[in-house]
This record gives C-alpha cells, sequence and structure tokens, in this order.
C-alpha cells in the first residue's frame, strides 16, 4: 500500500530509531558491570528507580504481548501453508472493489486454538531454563538463512506469470508501477475490501511495521547471561540492527520489483511464493523465525519481571523474586498467561500497536537515560564505547516520541498514562533506593552553579531567607533514643514559609574525635530519622570536640557554604540550669551568645519549648512583639512566619515601643506604623512610656511578681559577687569567674537588674494572655560575669509561658522596596 518510496521511508525511519536507540544502550552497558534487568537496569540506575521500575513494567508487559504476536505470527504461516490444517474456514472476499478469485483467508478460531497449543509447547522449553533454550537455537537460525538464500535466489529467477500469475520477474515496469502509494481499506484478515472497516494509512503502517525492528534488547534483556556484556551488547546489537535495516531496505526494493501490486496485496506468503528452488524452506523458516522471536520473549519477560523484583522497591512483586543462578519460574508462568491471553484475542494488528507503544516507551527511556548522563558528564561516566554524544540520544528520543505519536495518539496517551500511574504508585508505596541516578547527579550540579551564582556577596532583603542552624543538644537530659527535643521541629517549621527553607539540626557529642567517631555516625542518623519523621525539611550533623564550647564555636564558624550558611542560631533556653544547679550552664550560654554575635549570626532564643503548639493545635489571642533594639526587622520577620501557620493564624500582631518621656509617644507610634505599612505588615502598634529607671512599686497584680523575682535575684547576685571576692582576696589573684578576668561595677549590676524587672512588668501587664511573646536579646556586658547575666535572663522571662528571645544581626531582612 505504501508502495516503494515511502516503504523505504518507513523502512529507514524505523531503522534509524532502533540505530540511534543502540548507540545509547552501546554506551550505557560499556559503562560499568551490567547486572539482569537488560534496559530496566540501565533505565533504572540513570533516571531513577521510579522511572525505571514504570519504564520496566511497561517493557515486560510489551515483551509479553509480543511473544502472543510471534506466535500468531507463526500459526498464521502454518495455516496459510496448509490451509487443510485448518479447523474452521471462512468466505472469499473483494479486491479494490471489484469481484475476484476466491481468496481463502483464516480463521481467527483455528489461530487461537493453534495459538495455544504453541504458546504451551514454548512455555514447556523457556521452564527448561536458559540451557535448554540455547542447544535449540541453531534449530530456528539455519532454516532462517536457507530460508533468505532461496528468497534472493528466487526473486533473480522468476520470470513473467512464473512461478505464478502476478509475479513479474525482476521489472523496470513493475517497479515505476509500485513506486507510488496506494493506500486502500481492508477486512479483519488484511484482505483488500472496499466495504473493509480497517483504514490503513502510513501512520497506521509504521505501528505494524515497527514489532519487526524490535528485537535490539534481545541481548540485553539476557545481560545475566552474557560472559562479557560490555563486549557482547554492543557489537551483537549494532550488528543486528545494521543487518535487518539493511535486509529490509533490499527487501523493498526487490519485491517492489518483482510483483504487480494486486500480487503484493493480497499474496501474503510472497516470500516462499518466489522462492527456489524448495518453497517450502521459506514457510518453515518464517514458522521458525517468528518462533524464535516468540521464545526469545517468553525468555527476556519474565528475567525482566524477576529482575525488578529483586531489587526489592515494590513489595507487591516480591513473589516474583528469585536467587541468583536460579530459573524464574513464577515469573515465567505469569509471562505465560499474559501471553496466552493475548493469544486468544487472535488479531495481530489490535496487538501491534500496544506492543509498539511499550517498546518505543523504553526505548525513549534508554536515550534520554544517556542523553542525561552524557549531558552531566559525570565523574564515573566512562564508558568503553566511544561513537556516542548527547544530541544523538536526544534526537533518537525525540523520533521515538514522534513516531508513538505518528502511530495512534490514543495508544500513546494510554501508554503514557499507565506508565505515569506506575510512577506515582512506586512513589508512594515503593521503598526508596539510591542508585546514584542521573537525577541525582543533574540536582548536585543545579546546587553547585545555584551556590556559584549566588556569590558571596550579601543576599539581598528581598531574596533573604531563614537558614536556621537548631542546636538539638539538651541543657538536661532526654528520655533514650530521642535525639532531639520533640518540640524543635515544630518550631523549625514555624520558620519556613509554606514549607520553603532548610533547617540543620545539629548536636555536639563530648570526647575525642577518633573514639567517637562511629557514635556520632549512628546519633546523625537517629537525628536524621526525627527530622523525617517530624516532616521537617532539613539535614542532621554531629560535631564531636573535646567541650560543647568548642564545638559550638567549630559549627558557628565553618558550618555551610558561601550564601548558604546558618544566618540564625535557634537554641532552648536553659531553664533547668538553677533547679539542677547546673552551675556550668551559665559561662557556656552566654559564650554560644557571644559567638553568634562575632560570627555575626541571629539568634532566637525559646522559652517554654514544653508548651510550643504543634500544627493542630490553634492558637488564639495576639503575637505581641517588644521591639527594644534595631534588629534588622527579624522580629517582625518571625511575627509574620508564624501567621502563615494553621496554629497561629487566628491571632493578631502587637508591636510594643518604648519611649522615654510623652512627649516621645506620639511621633514614635506614627513612625513605627509608616514603617510597617511600607513593609506590608498589618500589626496594632503600642507605645509604652518609661520617665525614669526608679522602681516604682504598685499594690498587686504583675508588678508583685516582679518585685518578687527581682529582690531573689539581686539577693543571688550579691552573694555570688562576696564570693568571687572572697576568692579573688583569699588567693590574691584579680576578680575571676568561669575561668577569666571579670570587672563588676555594682551600679551597672544594679541598673540591669532594674531595666530587666521593669521589661519584665510590662510584658506581665500587657501580654499574660498572648500566644507568643517576641522580645529583643540584650548582649551580654563585656567582661562581666556570666552567672550575672543568667539572672538578668530569669528575672525577664520570669512567668512568662512562651517566649522568643531574637537578636537580629548587622544587616536588613526585610526591606521597604518590591
Amino acid at each position: 500500500m505504501a508502495g516503494i518510496g515511502e516503504s523505504l521511508l518507513l523502512v529507514a525511519f524505523c531503522g534509524l530509531c532502533t540505530f540511534l536507540t543502540s548507540i545509547s544502550l552501546s554506551a550505557i552497558a560499556t559503562n560499568g558491570a551490567m547486572k539482569g534487568g537488560g534496559p530496566y537496569y540501565l533505565i533504572g540506575r540513570a533516571l531513577g528507580p521510579e522511572v525505571g521500575v514504570s519504564i520496566g513494567l511497561c517493557f515486560f508487559l510489551g515483551n509479553a504481548v509480543a511473544g502472543a504476536l510471534y506466535v500468531l505470527g507463526a500459526v498464521e504461516t502454518f495455516l496459510k501453508a496448509m490451509p487443510a490444517a485448518g479447523i474452521f474456514t471462512e468466505t472469499t472476499t473483494k479486491v479494490n472493489g471489484t469481484i475476484s478469485e476466491p481468496v481463502q483467508s483464516i480463521s481467527s478460531h483455528d489461530l487461537q486454538i493453534y495459538g495455544i497449543v504453541v504458546t504451551i509447547i514454548l512455555c514447556i522449553i523457556v521452564f527448561g531454563g536458559v540451557q535448554m533454550i540455547n542447544r535449540v537455537a541453531p534449530a530456528f537460525l539455519i532454516p532462517v538463512l536457507f530460508s533468505v538464500l532461496c528468497i534472493i535466489i528466487g526473486i533473480f529467477v522468476a520470470r513473467n506469470d512464473h512461478p505464478v500469475v502476478g509475479v513479474t520477474g525482476l521489472s523496470l515496469e513493475s517497479f515505476k508501477h509500485n513506486w507510488a502509494s496506494q493506500y486502500q481499506k481492508t477486512n479483519e484478515a488484511g484482505i483488500p475490501d472496499a466495504d473493509g472497516k480497517v483504514n490503513w494509512t502510513f501512520h497506521a503502517l509504521v505501528g505494524l511495521f515497527f514489532p519487526a525492528v524490535t528485537g535490539i534488547m534481545a541481548g540485553s534483556n539476557r545481560s545475566a547471561s552474557l560472559k562479557d556484556t560490555q563486549r557482547s551488547i554492543p557489537i551483537g546489537t549494532l550488528a543486528a540492527t545494521l543487518s535487518t535495516t539493511g535486509l529490509y531496505l533490499i527487501s523493498v526494493l526487490l519485491f517492489g520489483a518483482v510483483a504487480t501490486r494486486e500480487k503484493l496485496l493480497t499474496d501474503r506468503l510472497l516470500t516462499a511464493t518466489v522462492a527456489w528452488p524448495f518453497p517450502v524452506i521459506v514457510q518453515i523458516g518464517i514458522i521458525l523465525s517468528t518462533l524464535g522471536a516468540a521464545l526469545q520473549s517468553l525468555t527476556g519477560a519474565p528475567r525482566l519481571l524477576a529482575a525488578i523484583a529483586n531489587d526489592d522497591i515494590l513489595p507487591i512483586l516480591n513473589y516474583f523474586k528469585v536467587a541468583d543462578g536460579n530459573e524464574p519460574y513464577i515469573a515465567t508462568l505469569f509471562t505465560s498467561i499474559i501471553c496466552a491471553g493475548c493469544v486468544i484475542i487472535g488479531n495481530l494488528d489490535l496487538i501491534t500497536p500496544t506492543i509498539t507503544m511499550f517498546f518505543l516507551l523504553c526505548y525513549a527511556g534508554v536515550n534520554l537515560s544517556c542523553f542525561l548522563l552524557d549531558l552531566l558528564d559525570a565523574p564515573s561516566w566512562r564508558p568503553r564505547w566511544k561513537f556516542h554524544h548527547w544530541s544523538i540520544s536526544l534526537l533518537g528520543a525525540i523520533i521515538n516520541i514522534v513516531i508513538m505519536f505518528l502511530i495512534s495518539w490514543s495508544f500513546t496517551i494510554v501508554s503514557l498514562a499507565l506508565a505515569t500511574l506506575i510512577y506515582y504508585y512506586v512513589s508512594l508505596k515503593g521503598k526508596a533506593g539510591d542508585w546514584g541516578d542521573g537525577f541525582k547527579s543533574a540536582y548536585f550540579q543545579l546546587a553547585l552553579r545555584s551556590l556559584r551564582s549566588l556569590g558571596a556577596n550579601q543576599v539581598h532583603p528581598k531574596n533573604w531567607y531563614p537558614i536556621p542552624l537548631i542546636f538539638c543538644r539538651p541543657w538536661g537530659k532526654l528520655p533514650e533514643n530521642v535525639p532531639c527535643h520533640p518540640k524543635l521541629a515544630d518550631f523549625a517549621n514555624c520558620m519556613k514559609k509554606k514549607g520553603r527553607g532548610m533547617s540543620i539540626f545539629f548536636s555536639i557529642l563530648d570526647g575525642d574525635y577518633y573514639e567517637c567517631a562511629e557514635d556520632a555516625k549512628a546519633a546523625c542518623k537517629q537525628l536524621g530519622t526525627y527530622i523525617e519523621y517530624k516532616q521537617c525539611e532539613g539535614v542532621a550533623e554531629i560535631v564531636v570536640a573535646p567541650t560543647m564550647t568548642e564545638g559550638f564555636r567549630g559549627i558557628v564558624q565553618t558550618m555551610g557554604l558561601g550564601n548558604l550558611k546558618p544566618n540564625i542560631v535557634v537554641m532552648r533556653y536553659p531553664e533547668i540550669w538553677r533547679r539542677e544547679n547546673l552551675t556550668e550552664i551559665p559561662a557556656t550560654f552566654v559564650s554560644m551568645i557571644n559567638d553568634c554575635i562575632v560570627a555575626n549570626k541571629a539568634v532566637v532564643i525559646v522559652k517554654g519549648l514544653d508548651e510550643w503548639p504543634n500544627e493542630y493545635q490553634r492558637q488564639y489571642g495576639t503575637i505581641d512583639l517588644y521591639w527594644i533594639v534595631r534588629d534588622g526587622g527579624l522580629m517582625l520577620l518571625l511575627s509574620q512566619l508564624l501567621l502563615t501557620k494553621e496554629s497561629f493564624e487566628s491571632c493578631k500582631i502587637q508591636v510594643f515601643c518604648i519611649a522615654e518621656e510623652d512627649s516621645d509617644a506620639e511621633a514614635l507610634k506614627a513612625d513605627v506604623k509608616k514603617f510597617l505599612y511600607d513593609l506590608r505588615m498589618q500589626a496594632e502598634v503600642i507605645v509604652i512610656t518609661i520617665k525614669s529607671w526608679d522602681l516604682q512599686v504598685e499594690g498587686g497584680g504583675q508588678q508583685d511578681e516582679s518585685l518578687e523575682a527581682f529582690t531573689s535575684a539581686r539577693k543571688r547576685i550579691a552573694n555570688y559577687l562576696t564570693d568571687i571576692n572572697t576568692a579573688a582576696e583569699k588567693n590574691r589573684t584579680p576578680l575571676m569567674a568561669d575561668g577569666k578576668n571579670v570587672i563588676v561595677n555594682e551600679q551597672q549590676v544594679e541598673k540591669f537588674l532594674y531595666t530587666t524587672l521593669k521589661l519584665n512588668s510590662t510584658i506581665l501587664r500587657y501580654s499574660r494572655m498572648a500566644a507568643v511573646v517576641l522580645v529583643s536579646l540584650p548582649p551580654p556586658p563585656a567582661n562581666h560575669p556570666a552567672y550575672c547575666y543568667m539572672e538578668y535572663m530569669d528575672l525577664l522571662v520570669e512567668n512568662v509561658s512562651r517566649m522568643l528571645i531574637v537578636r537580629g544581626y548587622r544587616r536588613d531582612v526585610v526591606t521597604l522596596f518590591t
């Protein structure tokens, strides 16, 4: 129907597709050892387990259905050669709309009956194993070679109407007559009929012919049985592709010149008709070649399914697992059932488009795998096959997709939908597998390129993201097998907008690195499991150091790369230090804050972490900000991020500002409102006036609570100062605390206490019922005892259930301009 011209184009187009795929297959197959699974193994290791399993299962179905196609082809040839063997018969047909001589067609019932019998025989051979298949292989190959020789001789010795009417011998006139296309309708048996229901086009012929070039994966399907895959697959695949494509092209030219169009359309065994001297050899060759192809499909498909099952990605496929060196009997039985079911359909033209789609999908996967690996050019990509390029693989993948849509857009959509469903099923139900696939390499290179593009300059406030460095080591003790406070991950999620961003959870293991290295790895794995369980995007890091202080200082200096270094340090407030008499905590805590200030890291200290809400605990009330010092807008940004979470979305923001005099209050309020408006932030502004630092005791209420805490703190500080002064006089040394010289100004200490008292009483007065309070973190005074600073902090957080103590760093994190 397509004529010589379009037939040559058809064969060349399909041959180009398989040739380009063979080059990609050769490149991937020679890049290291190749295990069982053939193209599935190659695609899965290149594009990841999800893509590999989805395409691999489709390719398995294609091979199983292809077995049915080859069985039906062998049976049809047998019944055509021996019409008397048919149990059922069908009537004559028409050719080109005119009554012609009777043409006997093969009954679909005969195809089904004989097909089932042949399928059972082939399955018995397959159950015998690869060795039995290898023994019978010559019996299939030798008659095929004789058949080809007889056909070629017969074409050259054919004469006009000899050996039958319609054969012209090699004739230029026949060649010209058959050059142009002449598409017709046929009946279901493939016989031309003007009233037929099957309408043929070039696109349909592509789908019909393409299964003839799908054998290029036969070698890779049996990769586990090959002695040297890196040598056998490239040579065998390319030799088979080039030789068969050349033979197809020659056959188109010769048969186009040796018979009339009517003979070509009606005689399905024309090759046997013109063969000389033994036409029966051709019929036997056709039958054996198709049976050999069916045997290859029934041999490769079970091994492909077993390879997918052995990778333990999908638990549902565990029934098909098989030990190394054993035959996949269960997978073979399953494949035989599918093949037999397709044989019962009994119609080649219905089966071939399905096979074509699955094979083309697999070929596209192989080409895309080579394209990705070649384009990324990772250090591990060193194939022995050098004749490849990413553009060739890309062209091959495009041709595969084009052929799919040329054949049938409906079948293409169905096959892609099936592969997509399998992909999502594997993503949801499958076990994770890290095979070092190309996508991981692409992510890595993209990350490196993005990191380089960010440069070392400061990120603009519009592009600023919080990258919290979360200190997981508890000040006290946690239950066994709990690597981190359970609420730290909940708080880390509150610092991200719509889940975007990355958190770094870290802890410090005291000891010698050489002795504790394995313990650190185990602790890091446990912490990573905890982060995954809490569904928090982040990574886990464990550092071994002689002391917590040294470990923290090293992490603050070195963690991160370029502009992806952590910019906020998050830690829990050590509420238990006095209750459990942990005297080493003040010096460690103050040292960590100072390290963050020196490293220009923002600090967020969480007080009341035990009561921090999770995503299901909705909060009401207000988020109160006590904006004491300029922090680059970090407190404002944190409050806005809290509002994006379900637990805080019902809250409102209140901003409290401190004014020295009443006359400054209105101007300050107006300035802050204008500032918040420019930042696109909605908040109520409240200005509190503090005229002096003198303590004004008011009866009852919050002031009494703060005053009581203030009095206790002042007594403890006085006792502490007396102790260190006594020790200094006794030892005749300068005043020392925490192993270093300190300078204590008692008036300054009193001033700090008064300021903290006033702020705490104000917080209790206005924000006792707030969902969370944010307040500026006062920096530790230089050369000041850490114990005194901890007393200030304790007084600040006294009786406040949930508080974030925030210190920004030397830059803005919010911008006034879009």
